[in-house]
C-alpha cells in the first residue's frame, strides 16, 4: 500500500504520513520503506512510500487509531484482487477453461516458434571452442551471408579499408563474443615487419547470443 493511500484514508497531509513512516523507521519500529515515483503527479511532489501490510498498521496507529477499520476494508480489497478467481457458477467455469484453454494453444505456439532457438543453443553445448562464423551460421540454421550481413549491420564485424578480409568489432571481443583466429604470414623482407592475418571466431558465448536474438526469425 502507498503512503498516499494512508493520507487519502485517515485523511492525513501525505507529507505528514511521510514524516510518521521516516520517524518509526528511524526508530526500528518498522521496515524503512521502498521509495516509488509517481509519474503522474502534477503540481504535488512525485515521491510516495510502498508499505507492507503489518507497516501499515503501526503507521495508522500512530496516525489516528480510529482509522484502523478503513485500512483493515482496504487490505481485504487489496487481497481479494490479488486472490486467483473462482467460478460462482457452471457458465463461469465453461469461460475460464475455454480462457485456460487459448492460453495453452498460445504457450505452445510460443514453444513450437522457439525450437530453432532451443536446438541451436543444445548444439552450442555441444561445440568446443571458438568457431568460424560460416559454421556459426550452420549451427544457427541461416546461410552464412546472410549472418555476415547481419553481423556487419549490428556491428560485430567490419572491414577496413579495401581489405576483404572481416575483422571483430573491439567491444564485442571484450564481451567475450568474439574472438581473432591469428596467422602469421609471409616475413615482409623489404620493411621487416612481420605481418599477420585475422580471422573473426565465434564463441560459445557469442553464440548462444546470436541464438538469443533468433536471426533467423528477422532475415
Amino acid at each position: 500500500m502507498s503512503s498516499r493511500e494512508i493520507a487519502e484514508l485517515t485523511g492525513k497531509r501525505h507529507d505528514n504520513v511521510k514524516r510518521t513512516v521516516d520517524t518509526l523507521a528511524s526508530d526500528r519500529v518498522i521496515s524503512f520503506p521502498q521509495i516509488e515515483e509517481n509519474p503522474t503527479s502534477i503540481g504535488r511532489p512525485g515521491k510516495h512510500y510502498l508499505i507492507g501490510k503489518r507497516d501499515s498498521f503501526v503507521v495508522v496507529a500512530q496516525l489516528s487509531p480510529e482509522f484502523t477499520a478503513r485500512l483493515v476494508d482496504r487490505w481485504q480489497e487489496l487481497e481479494e484482487q490479488a486472490a486467483p478467481r473462482i467460478p460462482a457458477n457452471y457458465a463461469e467455469a465453461l469461460q475460464l477453461a475455454a480462457d485456460q484453454a487459448r492460453e495453452n494453444s498460445r504457450l505452445l505456439g510460443v514453444i513450437e516458434l522457439q525450437a530453432p532457438k532451443v536446438a541451436a543453443i543444445k548444439r552450442l553445448a555441444a561445440a568446443e571452442g571458438a568457431i568460424c562464423i560460416t559454421d556459426a551460421a550452420k549451427q544457427l540454421g541461416i546461410p552464412p551471408h546472410k549472418l555476415f550481413d547481419w553481423m556487419e549491420q549490428n556491428r560485430w564485424i567490419f572491414r577496413r579499408g579495401g581489405s576483404k578480409r572481416w575483422i571483430a568489432m573491439q567491444p564485442r571481443i571484450q564481451s567475450g563474443y568474439l574472438k581473432h583466429k591469428v596467422t602469421a604470414l609471409k616475413h615482409d623482407t623489404e620493411t621487416g615487419i612481420e605481418r599477420a592475418a585475422f580471422q573473426p571466431l565465434v564463441t560459445p558465448k557469442g553464440l548462444a547470443v546470436l541464438a538469443e536474438k533468433n536471426i533467423g526469425a528477422s532475415l
